[in-house]
Order: C-alpha cells, then structure tokens, then sequence
C-alpha cells in the first residue's frame, strides 16, 4: 500500500538554465523526496479572437452561409424571461 500524499501549492520561475527556483521556503523538512508538478500556461493556446476568426473561416461550416441555411428571424420565438 501506497503512503497518502499532502500536496501544497506555491509559485516560482524556472529560469534560463532550465532550473525551478521557489517564490518562498517550502513547509517541510528535508532532506526529503519529493513529486512535483509543474502547471504553466501554454504558449500556443490560441486567445478567443484567434478562435473565432479560425471558427469564421473553417470550410466546416461553409454551408451555414448558404441563404437556405438562414431559416430563422427575430420574430420567431417566444421570449424567454427567467
């Protein structure tokens, strides 16, 4: 049986030797081992305007620009009030 792990979060900078240096001292003692994680923001993550431009422009929806395709007006409906 596996021992239950604790996990903390706390920020830091890996810097240009590829090293991670810690925003402040970790809670614990050491010497000691250790799993770590490492979240970061992914640089190709397309922001939403890129998104919809890519969306506006996809030959998948080529067909939605046909006019037998624009089968719905402001008059149709009912209005939905919550």
């Amino acid at each position: 049986m596996e021992p239950s792990l604790a996990a903390i979060e706390v920020g830091g900078t890996v810097d240009e030797n590829r090293q991670l240096r810690l925003d402040q001292e970790l809670p614990i003692t050491g010497p000691r081992r250790v799993r770590v994680i490492v979240l970061f923001p992914a640089e190709e993550e397309p922001d939403e305007r890129e998104w919809l431009y890519a969306a506006a422009r996809n030959p998948a929806f080529a067909s939605l620009r046909d006019a037998e395709e624009d089968i719905y007006s402001l008059s149709d409906g009912k209005p939905f009030d919550d």
